[in-house]
Order: structure tokens, then C-alpha cells, then sequence
């Protein structure tokens, strides 16, 4: 059995997340940074691993995701491919990769893709990049799509409010998956949307919609792995579940370690040679 739930071995490909979409079958997302962690997680059976800049808050500490660079996000990629043997591995493109125009996108792509062995990346941006979209599409490079709150826009939105209440900036964002969806990106991730808009826009397009904090209507969602295994404190919003406290079993554990050191309990006698 290859998972938890998931009987099915084969590795997952784009391909296979579009042929879930039309069969009806939700797709499950987990990012991952470390060989360790992705191990686990394609172990249980996830369908699909993303390598978010996320990293920058969870393994480095950072406010925003802005200062991770592409050596950076090739170094956690690698880790995660090393130890995936079913899921579709995703690799964020960071900022700067791409915004500077359309040779730093498909050279830096193809550079994730090279080095890192990884299965598609994801970019940031609607009708702005679609130009630099499908370049990388036409280099080979499978692309996944994402809109709403994009991250790597923060500065720009002033905060992580819900994107695309009013109108205006709902109609772009259907216009804007839409031409995504037509151009070739194999998927959508929609962050942080009205429910109704998110499933407006999972009927609207051919591609699976990834959803994370956008309903239940997606074709499949997403949660960073550390905040839904309860190891970062402080951070709760309405959309994320947390299926453990691993914060809360991690410093007991720790605390139990430290406590057998200092006593002299550890190592005991069968512990050592």
C-alpha cells in the first residue's frame, strides 16, 4: 500500500491532476522543505508536494516570503525530490526569478527543473506574466498558476487580507485563470478568496484549482505542512486545521531528553558499547 488512503503507486504526474479533476477525485497538497519531512509526507499519501517560499518564514525565520532566492529554493527541492517517490513535486519560483521579464523566467525554470530534479514549478501573477507563462511552457516546463493573494505581492496588497471581494478584482481573477488555464498551466492555486468566486472559477477552467483558504470547492487543497501539524505557534487563520501538536509532543519530548542527560539516566547501560 502506498499510502494511508492511497492504493494507487504509480507516480503522480499533471496529467494525473487533471484526469482527477475530471473524474471528480480531490486532490491533496502538502508543502515540504527537508528530505525527512517529504519522506513522511509521500509515505502517507499526498498527492502533491509544494516547495513554497514559504520556507522563508518556516525554516528561516524571515517576516515574508520575498528574500528566498533561486539557489535557495533549489537546495530545499532537491531535498524534497531525494525522498519522493510518488507525489508531483512543485517547486515555487521566488521572487525576482521572473518578474525582470521573460529570459531571467524561462532561465531560471529551466535552472529549478535542472538542478533540482523537480516535476513543475509554480509562479505567482494573472495576465502580467502570461507572456513569461507560456515561454516557460514552451520550454517544456510544466507551470502551475496562482492567484488571489499571492504572496510575493505583499508589499503591493499592504496585508494578507481575503484578495478579490469587490468586482472588479473578482472579474480579473476569472479573466485571469481563465487565460492561464487556456495557455497551458496544468493547475491553479487560488489563496485566500471567497468560497463562491473560487467556485465559480473551479467550473470556469479545465485545470484543477488547489485551493488554501478559498472553500470547499476546489479541485483539491493545500496547507503548509509545519502549521497543520501544529509546530509554528501563533499563526491561525480561519482557513488552516491543525491535525496534531507536534509543538506541544516535540518540547516534551525534548525537555524529557534534556531531563535524562542531566540526571545521568542517558545513556544507560544498554545504550552503550
Amino acid at each position: 500500500m502506498a499510502g494511508y488512503l492511497v492504493s494507487d503507486e504509480r507516480k503522480v504526474t499533471t496529467r494525473r491532476f487533471i484526469e482527477m479533476k475530471q473524474k471528480g477525485e480531490k486532490i491533496s497538497m502538502l508543502t515540504s522543505y527537508d528530505f525527512t519531512t517529504a519522506g513522511i509526507v509521500d509515505r502517507a499519501g499526498i498527492d502533491g508536494i509544494l516547495i513554497g517560499d514559504s520556507a522563508s518564514n518556516v525554516m528561516v525565520g524571515n517576516a515574508t516570503t520575498l528574500p528566498m532566492t533561486v539557489d535557495q529554493m533549489i537546495y530545499h527541492a532537491r531535498s524534497v525530490v531525494n525522498a519522493v517517490k510518488r507525489a508531483l513535486v512543485v517547486c515555487d519560483m521566488p521572487f525576482g526569478s521572473y518578474q525582470t521579464g521573460i529570459h531571467d523566467g524561462v532561465y531560471n525554470a529551466i535552472r529549478i527543473m535542472k538542478e533540482s530534479g523537480c516535476d513543475a514549478v509554480k509562479i505567482e501573477g494573472g495576465v502580467e506574466i502570461l507572456d513569461t507563462v507560456k515561454a516557460i511552457l514552451d520550454a517544456g516546463i510544466p507551470v502551475m498558476a496562482h492567484l488571489g493573494l499571492t504572496p510575493q505581492s505583499i508589499n503591493k496588497f499592504g496585508g494578507y487580507a481575503v484578495r478579490a471581494k469587490e468586482d472588479k478584482e473578482a472579474q480579473k481573477l476569472m479573466s485571469d485563470a481563465i487565460a492561464l488555464a487556456d495557455a497551458g498551466c496544468f493547475g491553479v492555486t487560488l489563496e485566500k478568496v471567497p468560497a463562491a468566486l473560487a467556485e465559480k472559477v473551479t467550473a470556469s477552467i479545465n485545470v484543477p484549482t488547489i485551493g488554501i483558504g478559498a472553500g470547499n470547492h476546489c479541485d483539491g487543497q493545500v496547507l503548509v505542512v509545519a502549521d497543520m501539524l501544529g509546530m509554528t505557534q501563533g499563526f491561525s487563520p480561519r482557513f488552516l486545521r491543525r491535525y496534531a501538536n507536534l509543538n506541544e509532543v516535540m518540547t516534551d519530548a525534548i525537555g524529557q531528553y534534556v531531563a535524562d542527560v542531566k540526571s545521568g539516566d542517558f545513556p544507560n547501560d544498554k545504550e552503550s558499547y
